[in-house]
């Protein structure tokens, strides 16, 4: 179950992280203004579907801290894999393709070419 107290806290710091007045947060994910000032001063718990709508458009937030307040916010962002650069000259395993020659133009009209 969800301590309404700490779930409002979390809130809050949310909407001071993206410097979000409660109206502007209630806009902003969705929902009615009424309902944040509900949830906001403990006369009613939030929804499953309000929980969602908060961790849908706020990415940096994480849906187990801001239900038990467990993790950390801001979200730690993943680490994306990146595919290892090219070298210049490398063969396309693909298509079996190389390039033969580089060509750079510059803005004065005038070009330097790279052969392999």
């Amino acid at each position: 179950m969800i301590n309404s107290l700490e779930f409002t806290t979390r809130i809050k710091k949310v909407m001071d992280h993206h410097e979000l007045s409660a109206s502007l947060f209630a806009d902003k994910i969705g929902v009615q203004r009424s309902s944040i000032s509900h949830i906001l001063s403990g006369r009613n718990k939030p929804s499953l579907d309000f929980i969602l709508k908060i961790t849908t458009e706020f990415e940096d937030v994480d849906l187990q801290w801001l239900i038990n307040g467990v993790g950390f916010f801001p979200k730690k962002a993943t680490q994306k894999e990146v595919a290892p650069t090219p070298t210049l000259f490398e063969t396309n395993v693909n298509d079996g393709k190389k390039i033969q020659r580089i060509v750079v133009f510059y803005k004065d009209g005038t070009f330097d070419e790279y052969l392999k």
